[in-house]
């Protein structure tokens, strides 16, 4: 029965918390977007009961805005995750699940955003960028995530690893969601 629990409890908060810090990361590359390129941001929407988004006027640089958003989102947690694999962190695989997830996330988002012409990627089609460019992010970001998660099933009690993980992975994976659900609400209330 423990075993399980902490099975179920890593996979669901761990996705979870994967869930809510890709969209952080996400706007932050919008926010440091907008900075960089002199925009003001009006807006960074994070809630764990809402889609993110981030709204920026004065906008000079949309387009560098918007692809800010889903470059940052993907490739500051795979940079993380490779100085965590340098150092030699317990509990790499957390890192690795949590870059592949990001990389996932945000290619799959931009690859299936252009073929509706919605959200980042309408915006990016409509500043500029061709469909073909978006679904390379995509081609390159989805596979490249999918790479990370190979091999990972065992360290979330899947396969012959009948359930058993770390319970120490476990409740520091229920400890991040909590945190991040927490900054997310008091960031709603700040704003």
């Amino acid at each position: 029965m423990s075993k399980r629990f902490h099975q179920i409890l890593l996979m669901v908060s761990f996705v979870a918390f994967s869930w809510l810090a890709m969209q952080a990361v996400h706007e932050l590359g919008h926010v440091l977007g907008a900075k960089m390129t002199g925009g003001t941001v009006i807006r960074a929407v994070l809630h764990p009961l809402a889609l993110s988004r981030t709204d920026v006027s004065p906008n000079p640089r949309p387009l560098v805005v918007v692809w800010a958003g889903p470059i940052f989102g993907a490739f500051l947690p795979l940079v993380v995750c490779l100085i965590a694999s340098l150092l030699r962190s317990p509990g790499l695989y957390l890192f690795r699940f949590f870059a592949g997830f990001c990389l996932v996330a945000n290619g799959a988002y931009i690859a299936a955003g252009s073929l509706q012409e919605i959200a980042d990627a309408g915006d990016m089609l409509r500043y500029g960028s061709h469909h073909w460019q978006l679904l390379l992010f995509g081609l390159i970001t989805v596979p490249l995530g999918l790479c990370l998660w190979n091999g990972l099933g065992s360290k979330f009690g899947l396969g012959q690893a009948k359930g058993q993980v770390s319970r120490t992975a476990a409740l520091i994976s229920f400890g991040l969601l909590v945190l991040i659900v927490a900054a997310e609400i008091l960031w709603t209330r700040r704003s």
